[in-house]
Order: C-alpha cells, then structure tokens, then sequence
C-alpha cells in the first residue's frame, strides 16, 4: 500500500490539531502587471495596512517568535538569524525549534504553538488544498532554498548493478519482490521528487512500488536495517548513507530540475492577518540571513554552525562538503556541483515565484492526491505572499524579479512555466 493510500493515518502522528474555523482570503482577485517594488506596495491588502498601522506604529505585534525547523542542511537560515543576531535588527527574536517530524511542523503551525516554520513547500500547499487532513488557509513569505537533495539507494542494489534510473528499472522488471522507497510527506517536496526520477524511468511510484514515510533524520538507520532500498531526503542524510557505507547516491534533485524550489518560509493566514508587521520582521531577519549563507567566504562557519546537536546533529564535514558544492555519489563519481543548495542568488532564490507553488499542485493532482484540477494560479495568489516579500527585499535593497512566473526544463524534458496547469498536470504519461 503506498503512501497515497494511508495518507490520513501515516502523518497523522501523536500531536492533536486545533483549526480556527475561520478562514480570511487577503488576496485581490488579481495580481496584474509588472512585480516591480512600487507595483507591489500597491497590492498589500487593505486590511493588513491598517492592521500595522492601528496604533500607529510598524513595531513587530510579537517580540519572540517561534519558528520551526526539521534537521536538515536547509534549515540553515533560521539557524543564522537567530544566532548572528539578524532577528534583533528587527525587533525580534527568533525562537528556533527542532522538531521531529513534517508531521509535527504540519500540526504545531497549524494550531499556533509554531508562528511559522522551515518547511516543505508541498506541505504548505497539501494544507492549504485539505489534503489528508482539515483544510487550513496558509502563507508562504519567501522560499528559503533551491536545490540540494537527493535520491540514495541502499549498496544491496549497487551489488545488482543498480547505477541509474535506467538500471534500476531494469532490476525491477527482473526481480521479483516488492521494492520499497521512503519519503518524508506524502505532499512533500521529497516525495515529488522521488515520483518524479521514478516516473521518468517508466517507474509507476504508485503501482510499481512501495513507498513509506520516514522523519529525515531517521533514513540513514532505517536504511542500515533494511527498512528500505532507496529513500529522498534532504541534505546531510543522503551524504551521511555514504558516510556510514549503507548507501550511494543516484541522483539529485538539481539532477531532476535545476533550481528547483525546496522548503519555505511558511505560516498561516491567520498569524500573518494578526501580526503583519511581525511577518515583515521575520521575512526581513531571514531574508538577510540567507544573504549572508550564500557568500562563499561564510559557507564553512554555517555548516560547523548548523552541525551542532542542538540543530542538524551531524558531523561537520558530512554537512560541509555538499554544501560547498563538492558532490561525491560514493561509488566512484566525484564532481564540483554549480547547482548545489542556493539560499539567495541575488534573490532569485527568496522570491516566492506563482509559478512554483501551482508546481506542486499539478503534481498533488497527477498522483491523485487532488481529486479534481483546483484553480492554480487562484491559489497560489492566495498562499504565496509576494506584497510582503516585496516589501521586505526592497528594504534590503535586493532587486524583485519583474514576472512572478519561471520557466524550467525537467529532467525528462518537459518545460514547466505555469501558463496551462491543467494540462500540464493532465499530460504525463505515468500518473495515477
């Protein structure tokens, strides 16, 4: 049974969700035109100008924020803000708190005992849609990282001579036995990944396939007893497989779309209708923080930072070498990667682009976890918080892309760039 199947009780876990009925739709109808900065001042809604401006003050409504973090190398941001003070330039202070599962980040954004967290950018969108759970309207204030996960299958299959998604299609046609993957939210950006590598080799990951729900930190044990023969995580779990000899790399996820969206900054509606000029503090504090990481000169001091128990709780050097780019797959291929983990590129990077979150929908609705096609680009006007980004990157003086739209290449060469969702959601091949 995949994971499409137990969605309801696999990510459900121990923590008891509490959803404000209430949900606010803060969007116009449309956002039109250009997305220079004076352009998109005008699209801030009018209920959230005169939420800041109440008491006539743009002052942070919270001082100490909450924000949660799974370990994981793109945590990273939220690790810098809080701990080189970028939070404090903005009235704030940023609470960071590990936690031990996206089903955990799920449950304690949605009710509150998070402000916001580092996130999947599928889950943020899986909440929003009511997918395997009760709908709750959410915000994305700014993508926090493109690239830098992977796909890492255990050494049992390098002994059958399982190098690619070629051969490992090859292995599943021969061998007779049920094969099992794990990823780490069935709305995830990990397990879209993963459906997606699979698919493009002819592998159904629904028929084909079984796949579970593993927390990151836990796939390198899992692997180490058999639990699975491949998994998609983030970084450092498929570089710490190699570390531990249990597993290599196959691919990854810039080897499936490069710079492709990853986890965000994410919270609900509510928080951000409540505490707007909060919001624009964090946005800010982290936004900044992410500049700073991506300047070559500072990568080391973030990965000894990030290293310690009290975040990832990996070796430095497993963390550190990806993360400057220097890839190893573990069975004799080793390359400078220029697409490794970006967490700003002239903010290209921050920006969170439409034409991003409808990707994950398309996706949600080609492996049957969306029903019916929603209205795409409806939606994520109404998730992805450009005004307040906007607003945040021009204090900072960082250039905000004039289209809010992208277009890519996937690794089976289909060009994505947001303009007909349904049929792209509609045209693969392999889909459920």
């Amino acid at each position: 049974m995949s994971d499409i199947d137990n969605i309801n009780t696999t990510v459900t876990e121990k923590e008891t969700v509490s959803v404000d009925a209430s949900r606010r739709n803060f969007f116009k109808n449309s956002i039109a035109g250009a997305f220079g900065a004076a352009a998109m001042m005008n699209l801030v809604p009018d209920g959230i100008r005169s939420a800041a401006w109440a008491a006539g003050s743009d002052a942070p409504e919270i001082t100490e924020v909450k924000i949660g973090f799974i370990p994981l190398t793109d945590c990273a941001p939220i690790v810098v803000a809080a701990e080189m003070g970028f939070d404090k330039k903005y009235g704030i202070k940023i609470i960071p708190s590990k936690e031990a599962s996206w089903a955990a980040i799920r449950d304690k954004t949605v009710n509150g005992e998070l402000h916001a967290a580092h996130v999947l950018y599928g889950l943020i969108y899986g909440v929003q849609m009511g997918i395997g759970g009760q709908q709750k309207d959410m915000n994305v204030l700014m993508t926090l990282n493109n690239n830098g996960q992977g796909i890492t299958l255990s050494n049992q299959l390098k002994d059958k001579g399982v190098t690619s998604g070629a051969t490992l299609k090859r292995l599943l046609s021969n061998e007779n036995r049920d094969f099992t993957f794990a990823q780490t939210f069935p709305t995830g950006t990990h397990a879209m990944w993963l459906y997606y590598w699979l698919a493009t080799y002819g592998i159904d990951p629904i028929k084909d396939v079984k796949t579970i729900v593993v927390p990151p930190p836990q796939m390198v044990a899992n692997m180490r007893i058999g639990n699975m023969d491949g998994y998609c995580v983030g970084e450092p779990w498929n570089a710490r497989a190699i570390y531990d000899k249990v597993g290599y790399s196959v691919a990854t996820s810039q080897d499936i779309w490069v710079d492709h969206p990853e986890k965000v900054l994410g919270t609900t509606a509510d928080f951000v209708t409540k505490n707007p000029n909060t919001a624009l503090a964090i946005t800010k504090a982290i936004l900044e923080a992410s500049r700073y990481i991506d300047a070559t000169a500072n990568r080391a001091k973030v990965a000894k930072l990030i290293s310690s128990k009290a975040y990832v709780n990996a070796p430095e050097e497993v963390i550190e070498g990806r993360f400057l780019g220097h890839y190893d797959n573990g069975i004799g291929k080793k390359w400078e990667d220029p697409n490794y983990m970006k967490f700003f590129n002239d903010g290209k990077v921050s920006f969170p682009y439409l034409s991003d979150g409808m990707w994950f929908l398309t996706q949600h609705k080609r492996w049957g976890l969306l029903k019916t096609d929603p209205d795409y680009l409806a939606i994520a006007k109404k998730v992805n918080r450009i005004d307040i980004y906007t607003e945040a990157a021009t204090a900072l003086g960082i250039s905000v892309p004039k289209d809010a739209m992208r277009t890519s290449k996937l690794i089976d060469g289909v060009v994505w760039d947001g303009k007909d969702p349904k049929a792209y959601a509609n045209g693969f091949k392999v889909k459920a």
